[in-house]
């Protein structure tokens, strides 16, 4: 049997060809990846001024979350972070137990404090801001990070997994979270610097 093509015809069929071997060696556009916190190398260090005498200093640390990272497409990532209220590191005894009181969390143990982001903004090579909810003491409030992307690496030098390094600043207002104890004579606003590392999940 004798087929027969027309011009037009040899033409369709070699452009269905290009497109179609067009798509299969076209890569794959990327999708955010999970990355786990490290808990040894992450920290929230807070800090408020302490009467007009004093920069007065404590941190969280030891804490769990989740960053979906997408490197092609930073803004299509996100973050995902809790921390109990009680891990909270103060250096003086009697001050973490003056906090834990009733006078600021009244703080039971499982109280947690989490941030979830809801979107962001890249703003330049290696920065973003990162709006979230963050939920402290029972009220939630949108809140905007000044983050930076530290490093990214396909292998840590020690760890030889895919490990990632974000530094964040927040200033708060602590009576936004019903911790307004002593305002304005211990200072209202909070400096809040973060600095964590991710491992790429298995």
């Amino acid at each position: 049997m004798k087929i027969s093509l027309e011009r037009s015809d040899v033409k369709n069929i070699l452009s269905a060809a290009v497109l179609g071997f067009g798509l299969l060696s076209a890569p794959a556009f990327a999708a955010p990846e999970a990355y786990v916190l490290q808990a040894s190398h992450s920290q929230v260090v807070f800090s408020y001024n302490h009467l007009g005498f004093s920069t007065t200093t404590g941190m969280f640390s030891g804490f769990e979350g989740e960053i979906m990272f997408d490197q092609e497409d930073p803004a299509n990532s996100s973050v995902s972070v809790s921390m109990p209220v009680k891990s909270m590191y103060t250096g003086w005894e009697a001050r973490f137990q003056h906090f834990m009181s009733d006078a600021f969390f009244d703080a039971k143990d499982g109280d947690m404090i989490t941030f979830n982001s809801t979107s962001i903004e890249v703003t330049g090579e290696n920065t973003a801001n990162i709006t979230g909810d963050l939920s402290i003491n029972g009220v939630t409030k949108s809140v905007v990070l000044d983050a930076k992307l530290n490093q990214v690496m396909d292998e840590h030098p020690m760890e030889k997994k895919p490990w990632a390094g974000f530094d964040a600043s927040v200033t708060l207002l602590r009576s936004d979270y019903n911790l307004g104890a002593f305002v304005p004579f211990v200072g209202d606003e909070i400096s809040v610097n973060i600095s964590l590392e991710a491992m790429k999940a298995e």
